[in-house]
């Protein structure tokens, strides 16, 4: 079902998942019984699958669309980068997805990999991607695009990263679907300043489920530059491995409770998160499963969310 027409009715719910590198990894993702057919318990209203670093495993996305399409349990919606991509490789990949019966893509300019300044593509931007899907395709592609309530860390300021999303607005995009942000404070902010600006498109809110102090660190320093609030800042202090989370073997001789400790607050610190997303203008809610289903059942058994289908 196109997902414009649900957030025309309703609040949607919906997962991201990657394209495993290893054939165990497929399996156990798309296997009868595996983490997909989990997900589906969920009644996800769409379920996204990403590429791998820098544009690469392609093959393995359409794969991991494919299983989704044919279960007829969620929408199938691929991320699709400017990375490396010509015009014509744009237009032949996409056309793929459409005689896969996958009509629904998110288009982005895609993280550079490390040493590149640019995409090594015909675009540079995913404005300019997003232009060109609705040129080719007309209105075959439902197109989502990334939003950053705190600004995305290579724009040069807020009010420019909203020009630019009004711009994807302008060029054809249907939905955004934003970055990590723990800043409420700042969140409400720029939904403010989104309306005000002429953004009307409807925002489905990214959330990555609070599961270890090493990855959160890693997801707000990494790619995000994401601000931590007071509350989450509290949990990791509570809860911190000397000397560090990262280390492999700490000197802490608590670290195996803290982690299982550290677990239990994020997740139910991801659910107080929801609550207060729920409370705004929003359209959805779009969980980062990270290919697995145990975390993101928990949020949305506890957090209501799987109430909205």
């Amino acid at each position: 079902m196109n997902i414009n027409d649900i957030m025309a009715k309703r609040r949607t719910f919906s997962f991201e998942v990657f394209p495993p590198k290893s054939d165990i990894g497929m399996e156990k993702l798309c296997r009868e019984g595996g983490v997909l057919d989990k997900l589906y318990t969920l009644a996800p209203d769409y379920i996204s699958c990403t590429y791998g670093s820098g544009g690469t495993n392609v093959g393995k996305n359409l794969e991991v669309l494919d299983c989704i399409k044919k279960s007829g349990k969620a929408t199938p919606v691929t991320h699709f980068t400017c990375i490396g991509n010509t015009k014509d490789d744009i237009r032949e990949k996409l056309q793929t997805y459409l005689d896969h019966g996958v009509d629904h893509v998110l288009a982005l300019r895609g993280d550079l990999p490390f040493g590149w300044t640019g995409t090594n593509g015909d675009f540079r931007y995913a404005t300019e991607l997003v232009k060109f899907i609705r040129r080719e395709f007309d209105d075959k592609f439902t197109i989502a695009v990334a939003g950053s309530p705190e600004g995305h860390v290579q724009c040069r300021s807020l009010e420019a990263d909203i020009a630019v999303l009004k711009q994807k607005q302008d060029n054809g995009a249907d939905y955004v679907i934003t970055q990590l942000c723990w800043n409420m404070d700042q969140f409400r902010r720029w939904m403010d300043a989104i309306r005000k600006a002429g953004v009307t498109m409807p925002i489905d809110v990214g959330v990555m489920p609070i599961t270890s102090i090493a990855g959160t660190l890693t997801n707000a320093l990494s790619h995000n530059a994401c601000v931590m609030d007071r509350r989450l800042c509290e949990i990791i202090t509570k809860y911190w491995i000397f000397p560090n989370p990262y280390d492999p073997e700490p000197l802490d001789k608590f670290a195996a409770q803290k982690r299982a400790d550290f677990r239990k607050a994020g997740l139910d610190y991801t659910i107080e998160l929801i609550d207060q997303y729920r409370a705004c203008d929003i359209a959805g809610i779009h969980l980062y499963a990270m290919n697995r289903y145990d975390d993101v059942a928990y949020i949305a058994n506890n957090s209501g969310i799987v109430d909205l289908v």
